[in-house]
């Protein structure tokens, strides 16, 4: 058995990196273990988003915004590291129904703080000359941004064990280990690893890592697509997307939903999103959800009707059925902590839950109340992922 650690994070994606990267800068030795590499799992298929427009007023976007200061304040030092880009997202509405929800939204949102500004049609235009011309106005948002996520895994992994953590690749947790009913590490493919506390950051396996501990945490895989375009010059300016998004956001429905998220990159190519459906685990490349990704796109950019799609990628996106992450301390299983469920907007809060993870385990009050994501608010009538992916 190695020698013990305070804190054993399992998982290196942008979670897991982000905790261990916090709890090493806060002094705890810190153990990072992953059965692949750093980004192997979801936050190698997704866009990068760090989204404010499309969060209700409640504790995700109180989260989100305090996420948001974090990537602003003390990791701006690094934003290079990671491409980070406060290009700001503009919502468009092409229905009379959706521009009054629009502005709803807008009202409500502004009451928290929110910076938006709406923008009549000729104002939406200018800042998107190429939108649909059946855009009846928009939101914009200039607090929202976006990262490269494989580098933002990448490089806190790498800026956490320059701050001493210890990472292990290759390594698959398999079972719990336990002092009486404390959680005291855990037994891998490689050897027995002690901790004086375990964080498990693995994403759409979470529930699986929390069942070998007893408890149920009904994490569950939501399988998402994203198109990519050949490289064009500059056409899309912001993060675009169709007021539909935040309602498919919000949305428990196992079927496919899809709604037009639109924007640019550095290198030229277009991202196309995005997708929704709970099918477990299948891989299977649908045809349809990429049929409706680009139907959509060209709805609300129509010149993309004449661009090729050189590719496409898929992954699974953490989901909790009440649409909050699960963060904090596993009172069901003392010396166990969760980071995971933060479905599609895990890039964006990554940086804040980590820090506030960190302030926990060291014993300090967060700046931010974990209780809404507390574990054990599933009772034991939560449906576990396995019978809720059925």
């Amino acid at each position: 058995m190695s020698r013990a650690s305070d804190v054993l994070v399992i998982g290196a994606g942008v979670i897991g990196a982000a905790t261990a990267y916090f709890a090493a800068k806060a002094g705890l030795s810190v153990t990072i273990v992953d059965q692949g590499l750093p980004a192997g799992g979801t936050s190698s298929a997704c866009e990068g988003n760090i989204l404010v427009s499309d969060k209700e007023l409640g504790p995700e976007l109180e989260l989100t915004r305090y996420s948001l200061s974090v990537w602003k304040g003390e990791l701006a030092e690094h934003r290079h590291l990671w491409e980070f880009e406060a290009k700001g997202g503009i919502i468009v509405a092409s229905r009379p129904s959706s521009l009054e929800s629009l502005h709803r939204v807008m009202k409500v949102q502004r009451s928290f703080g929110v910076v938006v500004e709406e923008l009549d049609p000729a104002a939406l235009r200018r800042a998107e000359p190429h939108i649909t011309p059946d855009a009846l106005g928009g939101a914009y948002y200039p607090e929202d941004s976006q990262v490269q996520p494989m580098l933002v895994a990448a490089h806190l992994v790498r800026l956490a064990t320059e701050s001493g953590a210890v990472f292990h690749a290759g390594v698959t947790v398999t079972g719990i280990l336990r002092d009486g009913d404390r959680v005291t590490g855990v037994r891998t493919s490689k050897g027995e690893f002690a901790a004086g506390n375990v964080v498990n950051c693995t994403g759409t396996w979470a529930g699986e890592i929390a069942a070998l501990a007893g408890v149920n945490v009904p994490v569950m895989p939501r399988r998402g697509f994203v198109m990519v375009t050949e490289p064009l010059p500059p056409m899309v300016h912001h993060k675009v997307y169709a007021a539909e998004y935040i309602d498919n956001v919000g949305s428990s429905d196992a079927g496919l939903q899809a709604s037009p998220v639109v924007e640019g990159t550095p290198g030229g190519t277009i991202l196309i999103g995005s997708t929704r459906e709970r099918v477990g685990f299948d891989r299977t490349v649908s045809t349809e959800a990429l049929r409706r990704l680009a139907q959509n796109a060209m709805g609300l950019f129509p010149f993309l009707a004449e661009v090729r799609a050189i590719r496409h990628y898929h992954g699974f996106r953490p989901y909790c059925p009440d649409h909050l992450p699960v963060i904090g301390h596993d009172d069901r299983a003392p010396g166990l902590w969760h980071a995971a469920g933060h479905e599609g907007a895990g890039i964006g809060l990554s940086v804040g839950t980590g820090k506030l993870l960190s302030q926990a385990l060291t014993g300090r009050t967060p700046d931010l109340d974990l209780t809404p994501f507390a574990p054990a608010r599933f009772g034991a009538d939560a449906p576990t992922p396995w019978e809720a992916t059925r």
